[in-house]
């Protein structure tokens, strides 16, 4: 039989964080595909309309959280899946530079749209 192998140590943060981001993400997206497909169906949904939605700091700081939750999420993921397929040494480190930076960039672009959607900038 093959030996089980994760990158993961379980039980450690990564481990945890993975978990508690796919609980979050489970909830939140419940809620978007309700909100956005069933009250509201995708021809309904406008630029001003999400605008309004926006202007509620529940449903701004929601979004939010989305965007970062998800984004570590899917980093996260990709990252440890090449981990445990053999990367090691100065592609890991490089992998891991390219991937931080790629996600700050899109949770900084990401925000700045959220931002950008309830008029503060």
């Amino acid at each position: 039989m093959a030996e089980r192998y994760s990158s993961f140590t379980p039980g450690g943060t990564g481990w945890f964080l993975q978990r508690i981001t796919a609980a979050f993400l489970v909830v939140v997206l419940a809620f978007h595909f309700f909100l956005l497909h069933f009250v509201n169906h995708a021809y309904e949904v406008t630029f001003m309309g999400t605008q309004t939605r926006m202007q509620n700091v529940g449903y701004f700081l929601t979004m939010v959280l989305f965007l970062i939750t998800a984004t570590f999420h899917g980093v996260n993921g990709v990252y440890n899946a090449l981990v445990n397929q053999g990367l090691e040494g100065g592609r890991k480190k490089a992998v891991l530079a390219v991937l931080t930076l790629a996600s700050v960039a899109l949770v900084a672009q990401g925000i700045y749209v959220a931002l950008a959607m309830r008029g503060m900038i």
